[in-house]
């Protein structure tokens, strides 16, 4: 029996691995990256313990190159999801009454497991059916995966440390539950450690999960529960299905033991499910979590006093890695004139030499975007501002789906700042930018501001202190992630608490003890060690 305050290892950030040549771990991840290249594997559903596979199948592909398929996944119905939630139910009573370093130890030992052994097959799966390049993977994969199992960790400490004061006589004392029901995770393409972590923290706290993943995440996300069971999660725990999203839905809202949602995708998508849960609310036993973080329209605003040289990097980092992929990609920059010819000039270079292709030659700073869908529609984007009078491509702006869904860094200069790529989510490689009047820099703030319903992340770039403070003022609504002098991509768990308000999420701070919060029900216990035996207060005496 435990009778003792357990002090966990204090978590800090996971070192990134450079890949150099001639590097151990760029020899070792370009060996299990042709290993797995050469296999083509089944992956299963996981339910209660079990592997699930299904008549129905569908193929997973490279998109860097879509002829090569990886092998094909399982593909379920409305029954498996239903199957998921009994499992999830029938682990519950036992998984939330397990002491909490019990828990803790699993996720600890994961994140050891990631760490180590498991490193190189994580990031070669992301790239291969991500096409993230390896620095990508790494970044994402690999140590934003382990800060979040080895940070949750801490903060449940800390949660489960803040206990309320106690007068003399009584023992006051707080209880932090799981939630009463499951959780169900739904989770996105675009990053393999949102995708583990959204399931992983809600269990952690002793809430069970069913888990389904982007169809594009799939190869990935295997490795993932592959990971999460060799570390000791329970059977019923965490709960993988492969299902049509409306079908997986139509099944969990309107279950009774539903009891939040953990997500990460389209706004469209995320308001759709909580007027689904809203119109659903008598149905459930309790009031259901709603913890989402969605979209963004991630900005650059530059001050004619920022440093040009380092803004164009901000720039090419910010929108370009993974494609523009990133919920916190920037996708519109706001530049002064007087800064513009320079800044222009250094972008139209930096796009110039960005190599694309294959993921595996890592000579490339630019891969594929996801699947065909995504192909479409920002090749849409790109030909509406070639046809546009209030817009030009400056760079990039050709694409080509022949051997993978590859669209060129293109940057789109617009004379209207409420150009329609100004305003609506891309989630591509395109960059617009609007210059500015020096002399219109507070004018500037207020149209950014109002320009898109996001609020996710967003950069202010400056060496005048005036203009920083500001930007930080007037924008202080515009993103739950803002940047001085910094791309606004690339928060780090435990130093950038990560989500955005408005149309972008609950902003409920991924990689902070604000999320984990969400999924603990408390409850008080007043003791009273020597309680009253006469009804009458003092005030009552005779005078």
């Amino acid at each position: 029996m435990s009778n003792a305050l357990f002090q966990v290892p204090y978590p800090v950030n996971e070192p990134v691995k450079n890949y150099a040549p001639d590097s151990p771990e760029r020899a070792e991840v370009k060996k299990v990256l042709a290993d797995l290249s050469k296999k083509k594997i089944n992956v299963p559903m996981f339910i209660g313990g079990k592997e699930v596979m299904t008549k129905k199948t569908m193929k997973m592909r490279s998109p860097h190159n879509h002829k090569h398929v990886l092998g094909e996944h399982a593909f379920g119905t409305k029954k498996h999801v239903k199957d998921a939630i009994d499992a999830a139910l029938k682990a519950r009573e036992k998984w939330a009454s397990l002491p909490w370093e019990q828990r803790a130890a699993i996720f600890l030992k994961a994140a050891d497991l990631l760490a180590g052994p498991y490193r190189a097959r994580m990031n070669a799966a992301t790239m291969l059916a991500q096409s993230k390049s390896i620095y990508q993977a790494e970044i994402d994969a690999a140590c934003e995966m382990i800060d979040f199992l080895k940070f949750n960790v801490q903060y449940a400490t800390e949660i489960y440390a803040e206990q309320p004061e106690s007068n003399e006589g009584m023992w006051n004392r707080m209880e932090y539950r799981a939630l009463e029901g499951f959780v169900f995770a739904l989770t996105p393409f675009n990053f393999t450690s949102i995708a583990g972590n959204l399931p992983a923290s809600a269990a952690l706290m002793g809430n069970v999960c069913v888990w389904k993943p982007a169809d594009t995440q799939i190869y990935s996300a295997h490795v993932m529960m592959d990971l999460f069971r060799e570390a000791g999660v329970p059977d019923g725990v965490i709960n993988l299905v492969f299902v049509d999203g409306p079908e997986a839905g139509d099944v969990i809202f309107n279950h009774p033991e539903f009891a939040g949602i953990h997500f990460t995708g389209s706004t469209g998508v995320f308001r759709t499910i909580w007027k689904t849960i809203g119109n659903n609310i008598a149905k459930y036993k309790s009031y259901p979590r709603i913890v989402g973080e969605t979209g963004g329209k991630d900005f650059i605003m530059a001050h004619k006093s920022a440093d040009a040289d380092a803004l164009v990097t901000a720039c090419t980092r910010g929108a370009f890695e993974f494609q523009g992929q990133k919920c916190s990609a920037a996708s519109r920059a706001y530049i002064p004139k007087s800064l513009w010819k320079k800044v222009e000039k250094g972008l139209v270079a930096d796009v110039k030499s960005i190599k694309m292709g294959d993921p595996a030659d890592f000579r490339n700073f630019f891969n594929a975007v996801i699947d065909e869908k995504a192909f479409n529609k920002i090749s849409k984007y790109i030909d509406k501002a070639k046809k546009a009078k209030d817009a030009k491509i400056l760079v990039g702006g050709k694409y080509n789906k022949e051997v993978g869904y590859f669209i060129e860094p293109t940057v789109i200069v617009t004379t209207n700042p409420k150009f329609t790529t100004m305003c609506e989510e891309i989630f591509g490689p395109v960059l617009t930018i609007y210059v500015y009047a020096d002399k219109d820099f507070e004018k500037t703030l207020e149209i950014l501001d109002s320009t898109s319903e996001y609020a996710l992340t967003g950069a202010i770039w400056a060496q005048d202190r005036y203009a920083i403070d500001l930007a930080n003022k007037k924008l202080i609504n515009a993103a739950g992630n803002f940047y001085i002098n910094d791309k606004p991509t690339g928060a780090v768990v435990g130093q950038q608490p990560f989500g955005g308000a408005r149309g972008s999420g609950t902003n409920d701070k991924a990689g902070s003890k604000l999320n984990l919060l969400r999924w603990v029900n408390a409850r008080t216990i007043k003791e009273t060690f020597n309680p009253p035996k006469d009804y009458r207060y003092p005030f009552m005496g005779a005078e």
